[in-house]
C-alpha cells in the first residue's frame, strides 16, 4: 500500500477513526452544503410566491422533477464513483482511481449534453409529461428553459460535491453552497423584481446558483496536482464505470424514484384539489427537502471512510462507523422532528399563503404529515447509503427503489382513494414505515458478511 506522504494529506481525514465525534465533525459540511442546495428550490418558492403569485409555485413544483432527473444522474455518478475510488485509495490504487475519475468526469458531461438536446427539442413533451395544468403551462416553460441551458454544469457540479468529500475537502462544498445560495437570492430579487423577467428570472438565479460546485471542482481537480486525486488521462474502464453505475444506482434511483411519484402525486392532487393542491405541495416538498438533505448529508458525509476502511479491511473502524452513526442518525431524527414541528406555520409564512385560505390548510395538513417520516426517514437513507459505501449497489438499489417508488406509488395509488386528499399527504410517511422493515432486514442479513456489527 502507498505510504502516507504530505502530498497525500489531502485524503488524511477519511484515515481518522469513526467516533461519533470525527464522524460529526466529517459530515457537517457535507450536511450544511446538501441542506443549503436543497433550499434553492425553496427560495426560488419564497420568490415566486411573493413577487408573482402564490398559484406559480405550482409551475416550479411539476417542473422540479425534471431538474431532479438531471441532479439523480450527477449524484449516480458523483456517490457511486466516489464508493469505488475511496475503496481505490484504500487499497493503495491511486493512479487507477485517477483514472477512473477522469472518465466518470467525461461520462456526466456526455450524458448531460444528451438531456439537454432532448428537453430543447421536445419541451411540450417533457411538460405533457410531468401533469402541467394547462392555466400554468406557459410559467412552467419559463422555468424550464434556463434550467436546460445550465443542466451540463449543475450535473458535474452535483458529482463534484461528492468527490470533494473524498479528498477531504467538503468544506469546499460547503463554502460554494453558501455563496451560490446568497447569489440565487440576490439573483431572484434583481431578476424578478428589477428586471422584470418573472419566473424565468427565476429559474435562471436557481440555475446560477449551482454552477458554484462546478466551476470550483474543475479548476480544483485540474490544478491540484499533490493529492491523490485530480484529472488525468482516463483509461477507458468499462468495468469501473459499471461499478459505478451499480454504486450510484440507488442514490440515483432514490432521486430519480422521487421525480417520478412527485409527477405521479402532482396527477393525483391535480384531480383532487387543481393547482392550489399542487401549491401545496410544494410546500411540504419545501420542508421534506430540508429536512432529507440532513440525513442525506450526514449519509453522503460519512459514506467515503466506510469505503476506505471496507477496502483496507479494518473491521474494527468499520464497526465503529455503523454504531456510531446509528447513534448520530437517532440524535438527528428526534432533534428534526422537535424542530418541524413548531416550524409548519412560519414555513408557510414565508410563502406568503394567507391564514384562513384552503391553500393554508392544505399546505399545514401536508407538511405534518411529512414530519411523522421523520422517524424512519434518516435510518431508511443511511441504510442505503451505508451499502452503497460497502460497494453493495444491489441491496442498495433494493432499499432506494422500494423506500422511494414502490412503496410510494403503492401509497398514492390506494391511499387517496379511501380518505381523499389525506391520503395523497400520508403516502409518503406510509412509504417510510414500511421501508424501515426492509432497512433492518439487510442490515441483520448483511453483518456476517461485512462484518460491521
Amino acid at each position: 500500500m502507498q505510504p502516507e506522504t504530505k502530498s497525500t494529506k489531502a485524503t488524511d481525514s477519511i484515515t481518522l477513526i469513526p467516533t461519533w465525534k470525527n464522524l460529526m465533525k466529517f459530515a457537517l459540511p457535507t450536511i450544511v452544503s446538501t441542506i443549503i442546495m436543497s433550499t434553492f428550490g425553496v427560495v426560488d418558492g419564497i420568490f415566486v410566491s411573493r413577487l408573482i403569485d402564490p398559484i406559480a409555485l405550482a409551475a416550479t413544483s411539476v417542473v422540479f422533477p425534471f431538474l431532479g432527473f438531471a441532479l439523480a444522474i450527477g449524484l449516480m455518478l458523483g456517490v457511486g464513483g466516489n464508493a469505488l475510488i475511496a475503496k481505490k485509495i484504500g487499497e493503495g490504487k491511486d493512479i487507477e482511481a485517477r483514472q477512473n475519475f477522469s472518465l466518470i468526469s467525461i461520462v456526466a458531461l456526455v450524458v448531460s449534453i444528451a438531456i439537454v438536446t432532448f428537453g430543447l427539442l421536445f419541451p411540450d413533451l417533457v411538460l405533457d409529461i410531468l401533469g402541467i395544468d394547462p392555466f400554468i403551462r406557459p410559467m412552467a416553460l419559463d422555468y424550464l428553459r434556463p434550467i436546460l441551458w445550465f443542466l451540463p454544469v449543475i450535473i458535474l457540479g452535483m458529482m463534484f460535491q461528492q468527490f470533494f468529500i473524498t479528498v477531504g475537502k467538503a468544506h469546499y462544498g460547503a463554502i460554494t453552497a453558501f455563496i451560490g445560495g446568497i447569489s440565487s437570492a440576490g439573483l431572484n430579487y434583481v431578476f424578478i423584481r428589477v428586471l422584470d423577467m418573472g419566473i424565468m428570472g427565476a429559474a435562471l438565479a436557481t440555475s446560477i446558483g449551482y454552477t458554484l460546485p462546478a466551476i470550483l471542482g474543475a479548476v480544483y481537480f485540474a490544478l491540484a496536482r499533490q493529492g491523490r486525486l485530480y484529472f488525468v488521462m482516463p483509461k477507458l474502464d468499462f468495468m469501473a464505470l459499471g461499478r459505478t453505475c451499480i454504486n450510484g444506482a440507488s442514490e440515483m434511483l432514490g432521486m430519480l424514484a422521487s421525480s417520478i411519484t412527485t409527477v405521479i402525486m402532482n396527477n393525483v392532487l391535480l384531480d383532487l384539489g387543481g393547482a392550489e393542491a399542487q401549491a401545496a405541495a410544494a410546500v411540504m416538498f419545501a420542508g421534506m427537502g430540508i429536512f432529507t438533505s440532513l440525513f442525506m448529508g450526514y449519509a453522503s458525509g460519512v459514506a467515503p471512510i466506510i469505503s476506505y476502511n471496507y477496502g483496507k479491511n479494518d473491521t474494527g473502524n468499520l464497526k465503529k462507523s455503523y454504531k456510531n452513526s446509528m447513534l448520530i442518525i437517532a440524535i438527528l431524527s428526534v432533534a428534526g422532528i422537535a424542530f418541524a414541528l413548531p416550524s409548519t406555520n412560519l414555513l408557510i409564512r414565508i410563502f406568503d399563503i394567507p391564514v384562513g385560505t384552503t391553500m393554508h390548510a392544505m399546505s399545514a395538513t401536508a407538511f405534518r404529515f411529512t414530519i411523522a417520516s421523520f422517524v424512519f426517514m434518516g435510518f431508511n437513507s443511511f441504510g442505503s447509503m451505508f451499502f452503497t459505501a460497502l460497494n453493495n449497489g444491489v441491496v442498495s438499489s433494493i432499499i432506494s427503489l422500494l423506500r422511494t417508488l414502490v412503496f410510494v406509488v403503492i401509497a398514492f395509488l390506494t391511499l387517496p382513494v379511501l380518505f381523499g386528499l389525506t391520503g395523497a399527504w400520508a403516502a409518503f410517511p406510509a412509504a417510510e414505515v414500511l421501508a424501515i422493515f426492509v432497512t433492518i432486514f439487510f442490515f441483520i442479513k448483511m453483518k456476517e458478511k461485512y462484518n460491521y456489527a
